[in-house]
C-alpha cells in the first residue's frame, strides 16, 4: 500500500530524495504559479535540494536538483512574480 504522507521527489538527475522531514529553508510559494516559484530543503541527512518552477502554471515546483550546502545558504532567486 502507499503511504500518502510521503512527499518523494525525482531530480532532474533521476535521483529520489525523501523531502517528508525536510526543513524548508526557504521559499516564494506566491500564486498564480510561475518562474518565481522556488524552494530550498535541508533533508535530516543534511542533502540539500533546490525545487523550480519552469514555467507551469499548474504546480508550484516541477524541477528538483541536489545543491551545495553553501548554494543553498546563499541562494538568490533569479525570478520575480510580475504584477
Amino acid at each position: 500500500m502507499e503511504n500518502k504522507h510521503l512527499f518523494l521527489i525525482t531530480t532532474a538527475n533521476n535521483e529520489t530524495v525523501d523531502l517528508t522531514k525536510a526543513k524548508e529553508m526557504r521559499s516564494n510559494n506566491l500564486f498564480p504559479f510561475g518562474r518565481h516559484n522556488y524552494a530550498i530543503y535541508r533533508t535530516p541527512d543534511n542533502v540539500y535540494v533546490k525545487g523550480t518552477n519552469s514555467g507551469n502554471e499548474t504546480h508550484m515546483l516541477d524541477t528538483y536538483e541536489i545543491i551545495e550546502e553553501a548554494t543553498a545558504l546563499g541562494y538568490a532567486h533569479p525570478y520575480f512574480r510580475e504584477e
